[in-house]
This record gives structure tokens, C-alpha cells and sequence, in this order.
């Protein structure tokens, strides 16, 4: 039988009213011949009502005690799912991580999935099964210990049993109906895409489109899974949602397809640092050790052995980032002046693989943030992309006057 994958959300599995239209959706899927495997998240609300019960216990938890409590969000609503779906006469079980076993690393909360035989589950649809519902999230370490793939993991185990069946396709059912040019909420001209490359949706996700996580996109790219957004809430069609797939499939494509934003951005700028071989070298060493995630970088033209060196990261990590820093300056190993954190920008990114082969995009970029009167602090390019750091009150602006230049509300 042609094998289909289908996650749904925690919007998506809210309540029983709302497992039961997942479940029909699921049936239908079923009626056409297909086996189905269901991967489901926690009920909304869930898992940040488990963490908050661990933190409240024991602010500096045992992360292994960790990953069993918030991980039985899901494998509540694995079976609630399984039973819904024995009680439409579909043949349905529930399947913890363990159980499959969907084998990760020992890194608790964090855990990467290294392998997922098919076995045991593949024995059961010869028996008759029809629908395997996988609580998704969740793992089993080499130790025996169930694991976590961390927040927003369900998309990615769901991307990894495509992967390891060889599915038609992996459906991610959410709260929207698909993949935007940029953020409705900010402009009524955004318009849902048909279809976006893999390269297209990895950055808008790193970039701050929540609609997938980041790894499950990565892993749909790296195996060629073809991915389709979905919503749960509205009738569905054969070409419902947005595919995400491989360019080759992409017949036509805007220069730009999409105007990211993240609001949750610190530009941190290290004033007359020693302009040396290895200074970089010795300022990112200790930011990646204290796990801050940095992305633009800005080194300024040296004056008399003296730069400046300026850097991005969420504003979450400001802290970090300081403690690292100052760290490595009371060890020695560097000599600044002083550290700025500016914590009132955003970074805003077109991102588009039309890029390749078009120029002129960075040129309309800065020339339309210009006409608006927006100043640009910082500028990072890559082969399909381009951010800017700019003041956060203006940016929803820059994002509405970047849809409009870029023509992103007409089709290709």
C-alpha cells in the first residue's frame, strides 16, 4: 500500500472535538488506499503547562526527569487519536517512541534522532493496520531513557518517518492554510504560495516564519521529502496548502518569494578590540561554547591596531553573550573597551532563489528602506538571501514597503 504521513499540531488536536476532525481527515486519506502514519503533538497548552510543573519542582531539573514528564503530552494524544479512529472502524494503534523505537542520542530535551527502523510497525500494517498514531517529540536513548527532540520536534519526527518509509508525502496540518509571502497579520497583500523550494522555506524558518521548525526542513532537504502545510480547519482540496519541494519541481518563481522578519533581535558591538590574526577566532570561540547563536558579523576598518567587531543574536541570549565575553576578556584572551547591546532592532530578510540569477535585489532592497526613511545598521547576504538589522519600530514598514516593491502579492 502507498504510505502517507500526516502530523497534526497542537492547535490541530486542541480538544476532542478537534481529534475527531483530525481523525476524519485521516479517514479520508484511508478511504483513498492509503496506510497512514499519524504523528501528533501535545494539546495546545500542554507541554508549556508540563515544563512550568518541572520548573516549579526543581529549577535545575534532572533533564532526564525532564523528557519523561513533558514527553506525556503526546502519548495522551496518540491515544485519544487511536481510539477516536477504532471507534470510525479504522484499524489504529498507538505507538509511543519508544515502541517504534525511534533511537536518538543521550542529549535530553535536545535529543537528535539517529535511527528509525521500520520493522515493527511495517509487521503491523501486514497484519491489518491501517493507521500507526506516533507520539511525536519523543525518543529512546541508548541508555533506555526516553528522550526529547526539543520544542517544535514533532515536525520533525514527522519529516523522519517519511524519510524512513519512503513516504508519498508528509501533510503538516497547523493552524494556516499554508506559506506566505510574509506574515499576514502585517500586511492583507501577503499571498499564500502554491508551492516554495526547500532552500526558500529553510530560510524563512531560520529566519522567523514559525510555520515549520527549522530541522524538520532541513531533513525534509536532505532527503528529499516533499512536504505540504495544511490547515485543520478548513475544507481540503487536492492542491490545499503549500508543497514544499525540491527546485527542480518549481517551474516559475518570483525573484523574491518571501519578506521575513524576527523581532527578537540584539546587535552587540565589542569597541577597540586588538586587530590581530585570531581575534575572531577568539571572540566566536567562547560565544559558541556559551551556545549563542550569532549571525551577522561586522568588523569595522582597523585604526592604529584597533577595531570595532559587531555582531547579531536573539535578544534572549544578550546575557550570555556578555557573561562569554567578559569571560574571556578577565582570562586574557581578549582586550576591549567596551560592549554595546542594542536590544531595539529587527532583522529583516527577502529571501528568494530567483536571486541566482536576477541582480538588482539588494539595490531595490536598500532603496526602498531608504524612500521610507529607514536606516539600515547592518547588512547580511547570502546566495538567496538578504537581511538587515534596522530599528524595531519600524518594522512593519520596511516589511509592508518590501512586499510592495518586490510585487509579491502577483503571481509569477
Amino acid at each position: 500500500m502507498p504510505l502517507l504521513v500526516m502530523k497534526f499540531g497542537g492547535t490541530s488536536v486542541a480538544n476532542i472535538d478537534r481529534i475527531r476532525r483530525a481523525a476524519k481527515r485521516v479517514g479520508v486519506e484511508v478511504a483513498k488506499g492509503y496506510d497512514v502514519i499519524v504523528i501528533v503533538s501535545a494539546m495546545a497548552g500542554r507541554t508549556n503547562e508540563l515544563v512550568g510543573w518541572v520548573d516549579e519542582i526543581s529549577p535545575l531539573y534532572d533533564a532526564r526527569e525532564y523528557d519523561a514528564v513533558v514527553s506525556s503530552g503526546e502519548v495522551v494524544t496518540a491515544g485519544l487519536m487511536a481510539l477516536t479512529l477504532q471507534e470510525m472502524d479504522i484499524p489504529a494503534r498507538s505507538w509511543q517512541g519508544w515502541q517504534v523505537p525511534l533511537k536518538t542520542n543521550s542529549s535530553h530535551s535536545a535529543a537528535r534522532i539517529e535511527e528509525i527502523p521500520t520493522d515493527n510497525i511495517n509487521a503491523k500494517f501486514g497484519e491489518g493496520m491501517q493507521v500507526a498514531v506516533v507520539a511525536g517529540f519523543q525518543g529512546i536513548s541508548p541508555e533506555g531513557r526516553i528522550t526529547t527532540l526539543g520544542r517544535g520536534g514533532s515536525d520533525t519526527t514527522a519529516v523522519a518517518f517519511a524519510a524512513a518509509f519512503g513516504a508519498e508525502r508528509c501533510d503538516i496540518y497547523t493552524d494556516v492554510d499554508g506559506v506566505y509571502t510574509t506574515d499576514p497579520r502585517i500586511t492583507d497583500k501577503a499571498r499564500k504560495l502554491d508551492r516554495i523550494a526547500f532552500e526558500e522555506m529553510l530560510e524563512l524558518a531560520s529566519l522567523g516564519a514559525k510555520v515549520l521548525q527549522t530541522r524538520s526542513v532541513e531533513l525534509a532537504m536532505r532527503y528529499n521529502v516533499r512536504l505540504r502545510v495544511l490547515s485543520s480547519f478548513e475544507e481540503q482540496s487536492d492542491d490545499a496548502g503549500t508543497l514544499v519541494c525540491a527546485e527542480e519541481e518549481i517551474m516559475e518563481s518570483n525573484v523574491v518569494n518571501g519578506i521575513a522578519y524576527s523581532r527578537d533581535e540584539a546587535k552587540m558591538t565589542l569597541i577597540s578590540v586588538a586587530d590581530r590574526p585570531g581575534i575572531a577566532a577568539a571572540i566566536f570561540g567562547p560565544l559558541s561554547d556559551a551556545g549563542v547563536n550569532v549571525d551577522m558579523i561586522i568588523q569595522n576598518i582597523s585604526e592604529e591596531g584597533r577595531t570595532d567587531m559587531t555582531f547579531s543574536c536573539p535578544t534572549n541570549q544578550v546575557a550570555r553573550a556578555e557573561k562569554a565575553l567578559q569571560g574571556a576578556k578577565d582570562r586574557g584572551e581578549i582586550n576591549f573597551h567596551d560592549l554595546v547591546a542594542d536590544t531595539n532592532v529587527a532583522k529583516i530578510s527577502a529571501v528568494g532563489i530567483g536571486m541566482r540569477s536576477q541582480s538588482g535585489v539588494a539595490a531595490k532592497m536598500f532603496q526602498t528602506l531608504r524612500d521610507e526613511g529607514i536606516n539600515i545598521k547592518v547588512i547580511s547576504t547570502s546566495e538567496i538571501k538578504i537581511s538587515v538589522l534596522i530599528d524595531r519600530k519600524y518594522m512593519e514598514l520596511a516589511v509592508q514597503s518590501l512586499h510592495d516593491a518586490f510585487e509579491l502579492d502577483k503571481t509569477a
